[in-house]
């Protein structure tokens, strides 16, 4: 079993916020304000946008620019200014193309990056950075991405953004270097730490052993988390038994948890055997943002 070595620094230099102007964007946006106040990074407002047929004719002699492009800067600049302050840098982008290539390369671009996005679980092209647009950005994308459901509380209700971070593993290489990151996040933000493995019921040939299992989980765990992080992220240790989707939603709930962070293999599998739909499952229904870091 791998066991986390020094914490990765938190070097960010830009958070893009990657928005389509809905309402399920909106909280995504204040999340990523708080985050580049917080790592001291430059926010960069997006958005990414196909020219119209009409747009393109007045477009065609690189003279004027269209109407539609006019009303999407205006839009971006009323959102940065409202994004920004004495402490954000924030910086309207408009990008011409298909979000989940032109978003990734933006963040590349300016790397080390984070991308925000908001979705509220529906697809559409039409519709911008939701659905199944967020979930291919998440399988592209090879820095950390944090995702904000529908169902996730306004940033602004906390002084903190998160004050208690979960990090759900199955003990591959992947997802220790992910639980890396998560304590590094709960250093950062100063916030309390949970880690969770699930056991899938089928694992268990035989009642007597789940006993036996959840023993040798539990020393994982706490091997798991180096002693140094241990007396700042007071990082606490569970052991579920059942499907991996409904016992991360579960403990989301009944711990109070602010961030969710899983890991994304490069296969699109996520740690605990399950595809990126399933994670985007998980993304859609948490009660907190998600932190998916593809490996």
């Amino acid at each position: 079993m791998p066991v986390i070595g020094d914490k990765p620094e938190f070097n960010l230099k830009t958070v893009v916020y990657a928005t389509d102007f809905s309402l399920s964007s909106q909280n995504a946006g204040l999340y990523a304000a708080r985050i580049a106040s917080y790592a001291s990074a430059t926010l960069l407002v997006a958005h990414a946008f196909t020219l119209s047929q009409g747009a393109l004719e007045v477009e065609a002699d690189h003279v004027l620019l269209s109407q539609q492009r006019k009303d999407l800067n205006l839009l971006l600049s009323r959102e940065a200014n409202l994004l920004g302050s004495d402490s954000i840098h924030a910086i309207p982008t408009l990008l011409e193309g298909d979000p989940k290539t032109v978003i990734p390369e933006l963040a590349d671009t300016n790397a080390p990056a984070m991308m925000v996005l908001g979705t509220h679980g529906r697809g559409g092209l039409e519709r911008g950075i939701i659905g199944s647009i967020a979930e291919q950005i998440l399988r592209s994308s090879e820095w950390p991405s944090l995702t904000v459901g529908p169902l996730v509380k306004s940033a602004s209700s906390k002084a903190l953004p998160f004050e208690r971070i979960l990090f759900a593993t199955d003990f591959t290489s992947a997802a220790a270097s992910v639980a890396a990151y998560a304590v590094s996040l709960a250093e950062v933000f100063g916030a309390k730490l949970d880690v969770l493995n699930v056991i899938e019921d089928g694992a268990i040939d035989h009642p007597d052993r789940l006993s036996d299992l959840q023993s040798r989980f539990y020393g994982a765990l706490d091997e798991l988390v180096p002693e140094r992080a241990k007396k700042f992220c007071d990082p606490r240790t569970f052991v579920a038994v059942g499907g991996a989707h409904d016992r991360i939603l579960e403990h989301i709930k009944e711990r109070s948890i602010d961030l969710l962070v899983l890991a994304i293999r490069k296969t699109s599998h996520l740690s605990m055997e399950m595809r990126t739909s399933g994670a985007f499952r998980i993304i859609v229904e948490a009660e907190c943002p998600v932190l998916t870091i593809r490996k």
